[in-house]
């Protein structure tokens, strides 16, 4: 049962995928553009009628509904590659923070936070002598300090 439902979310990756990569190509551009030319062609035989309109309307509503759903697949899925590629990038450093490994599941306000810690040891880097140092932020206070101090 368990293999069944494996195979069927992997059989469903597998067409979102396709789809995903036809729908951001040139070919389905052109083709979106064709149909639409085809329609405004149309126009005139169909006396530009209710149901000429409806057509258009229909089809374009649909296929946006489905396709939000398909980006956003698409963006967790890249989003979620990205953070592991960054994670393996910081597990790899001696000198990197293994406390910033889940980092995106960090509330909002802890982010900011974060943010307000980077944002001051830049500050702090750039008022001191070497900035390709790396250090916290109490240690970069102190090498501001010292060197004020000569």
């Amino acid at each position: 049962m368990e293999s069944e439902t494996r195979v069927k979310k992997l059989r469903f990756e597998n067409i979102s995928d396709v789809i995903s990569t036809f729908t951001g190509s040139s070919a389905s551009f052109f083709l979106a553009t064709g149909l639409i030319l085809v329609w405004l062609i149309t126009g005139p035989i169909f006396g530009y009628s209710d149901t000429w309109l409806l057509i258009a309307n229909t089809g374009t509503s649909i296929i946006t509904f489905l396709m939000v759903f398909l980006i956003q697949k698409s963006q967790n899925k890249e989003s979620i590659a990205v953070q592991l590629k960054l994670n393996e990038l910081i597990a790899s450093n001696n000198h990197a923070s293994n406390r910033l490994l889940n980092i995106q599941d960090l509330s909002e306000e802890e982010l900011n936070t974060l943010y307000e810690h980077y944002k001051t040891l830049v500050e702090l880097a750039q008022k001191s002598k070497s900035n390709t140092q790396s250090h916290s932020v109490e240690d970069a206070i102190k090498a501001v300090e010292e060197e004020a101090k000569e």
